[in-house]
C-alpha cells in the first residue's frame, strides 16, 4: 500500500511557551501518523455498521474542536464547511441532526483531500486560540477533553482498519514487521487479596489531573477476599476451550450468550481460521499463525465468561481489578500502541510478586454492568452527551490495549462496549474468590 500526501510529523507551529499547544500539536500529529500508511481508497471503507472510515474519524475529531471550542470562544466564528455540523456529528443531539452512522462509508465527498485541508484550518485556528486564551481554564479543560477524544478514535481507527483489510485478498497488513518472537509460555500463578473498604475512582495524585467523568466520583467500595490470575489467558489456553467443545457446550454459556453462539455460527475467536491442524488469524501485520503464548484478544464478554466458567473460574469486578490494579508495579514495559506491535505481546519473564499486563496488550472483561458510580452527575450541555447516557446494556473493560495511545489508560479509565462486540482487543483475566 501507497501511503497517501498526509503532513509529516511536526508540520504543526511548536510554541515554546504554551505546554498545551504542543500537546496539542502532538497528539493531532499522532492520528495523521497513525493514517499515514494507508490510501485514501482504505480511508473511505466502511466494513461494519460499528466501524468507521479512517477519514470520517480525522474529519469527527476535528469537529469536535470545531463546535466545543472554535464555536464557542472565536471571535467572528465561522464554520469550515457548514454541511460538517451534521456530516461529522457523532451522537451528539444536543448540537443537532447526525449523518446514520451505518452509512459512513458511502461519503466519498467530500474526498480525503478535503477532509485533511479542514483539519490544517482548525488545527491553525485552534492554535492561534489556545495562545489568545492562555490560562483560560475553562478552554484549557475543553482543549484536554478534545485531546483525550482524539486518543480513543485513534485508537479506533486502529481496530476499525483492522477489521476493513481482513477483508481483503491475501489479508494485507498495515504494520511493517511482524513483532512476536518466541519466548518461552508463563505458567499462570494467583495472587490474593485481603479485600475490605477501598476507594475506588479517579485519583489525581496517582492517575493525573485528567478523567473522563465516568470515574467519578472517587467512593468507598467494599470487595471480599478475592485472587487474580498472573496474567490474561493465552490464545494456546483458548485453543484447549475450543478443543474440549467450549463452543458448542451450551451450560458454559449465558443465554444470550448461547443465542450469539447460535445466531453467527461462532466457533473460534474474530479473525481466526483453520489451515490444516493450524490456527490462524488476520492481525496488523497480515494474517500469521496464532501464537500460544500471546493473550488471548477480540473476544466478546460472552466469550470471556464462557472461558472463565469453562476454567472453574469467574471475571473479576471492575472494582477487583483496580483494586490489584493499584497495587501493581509502574507500567514502563506495557505494551501500548507507541510500541508500534500493534498486538498482544507474550511476555518474556514475569514479576514474582505481582500480576503482569494489567496495562497495554488486551482490555480486560469485567463482569460489571457499565454503571454510574454513587452520585455520579451528567455534565451540562451536550458534553453530558459524552459518556453518561451510554450507561445501559454495556459491560466495563479495563487497563486498555496494544492499540490504545501510551498515557491514555489509568488505573480509573473505564472502557465499556456492549457484550457481543469482538472487533476491539478485547481479552480476560480470571479471578475467583478466596478460601
Amino acid at each position: 500500500m501507497q501511503p497517501h500526501s498526509l503532513p509529516r510529523s511536526g508540520s504543526l507551529p511548536v510554541q515554546p511557551n504554551s505546554p498545551l499547544g504542543n500537546r496539542y500539536a502532538q497528539v493531532r500529529e499522532t492520528s495523521l501518523a497513525l493514517a499515514a500508511p494507508l490510501s485514501p481508497e482504505d480511508c473511505q471503507v466502511q466494513s461494519m455498521p460499528d466501524a468507521s472510515p479512517t477519514k470520517w474519524h480525522l474529519a469527527h475529531v476535528t469537529w469536535f474542536f470545531e463546535t466545543f471550542l472554535l464555536e464557542r470562544f472565536e471571535r467572528d466564528f465561522q464554520p469550515h464547511d457548514a454541511r460538517f455540523r451534521v456530516l461529522y456529528n457523532s451522537y451528539y443531539n444536543g448540537i443537532g441532526d447526525q449523518y446514520p452512522r451505518a452509512k459512513r462509508g458511502l461519503v466519498t465527498r467530500p474526498a480525503l483531500a478535503d477532509v485533511l485541508r479542514y483539519r490544517a484550518d482548525v488545527d491553525a485556528r485552534m492554535q492561534a486560540l489556545i495562545v489568545q486564551r492562555a490560562g483560560d481554564a475553562e478552554l484549557a479543560a475543553l482543549v484536554t477533553l478534545g485531546l483525550h477524544h482524539e486518543q480513543q478514535h485513534q485508537e479506533l481507527l486502529l481496530t476499525d482498519i483492522k477489521h476493513a483489510l481482513s477483508f481483503s485478498p491475501g489479508h494485507p497488513g498495515y504494520g511493517k514487521r511482524w513483532p512476536i518472537s518466541a519466548v518461552q509460555p508463563q505458567a499462570l500463578r494467583w495472587f490474593g487479596y485481603g479485600g475490605g473498604l477501598f476507594e475506588l475512582g479517579h485519583d489525581p495524585e496517582r492517575d493525573g489531573a485528567f478523567c473522563f467523568d465516568n470515574e467519578t466520583p472517587r467512593h468507598r467500595s467494599f470487595i471480599a477476599p478475592f485472587e487474580l490470575a498472573s496474567r490474561p489467558v493465552s490464545h494456546g489456553e483458548w485453543m484447549a476451550f475450543i478443543d474440549d467443545g467450549g463452543y458448542r457446550r451450551p451450560e458454559l454459556w449465558l443465554s444470550l450468550g448461547w443465542d450469539w453462539v447460535r445466531s453467527g455460527g461462532h466457533q473460534a475467536p474474530l479473525y481466526w481460521r483453520r489451515d490444516g491442524d493450524q490456527w490462524c488469524t488476520h492481525t496488523l501485520h497480515g494474517e500469521m499463525a496464532v501464537d500460544p503464548h500471546t493473550p488471548a484478544c477480540h473476544l466478546s464478554y460472552f466469550e470471556a465468561d464462557a472461558y472463565a466458567r469453562w476454567a472453574g473460574a469467574r471475571l473479576p469486578t471492575e472494582a477487583e481489578w483496580e483494586f490489584a490494579a493499584r497495587q501493581a508495579r509502574p507500567q514502563a514495559r506495557a505494551n501500548f500502541a507507541d510500541s508500534g506491535a500493534f498486538h498482544p505481546m507474550p511476555l518474556a519473564d514475569a514479576p514474582a510478586d505481582a500480576p503482569s499486563q494489567l496495562f497495554g496488550d488486551v482490555w480486560e472483561w469485567t463482569q460489571s454492568s457499565y454503571l454510574p458510580y454513587p452520585g455520579y452527575k451528567v455534565l451540562p450541555g451536550a458534553v453530558g452527551e459524552y459518556n453518561g447516557k451510554f450507561m445501559s446494556q454495556q459491560m466495563v473493560l479495563r487497563g486498555g490495549s496494544c492499540a490504545t495511545p501510551a498515557g491514555h489508560a489509568r488505573a480509573s479509565y473505564r472502557n465499556f462496549f456492549p457484550p457481543e462486540v469482538q472487533w476491539q482487543f478485547s481479552g480476560l483475566r480470571l479471578a475467583r474468590d478466596s478460601g
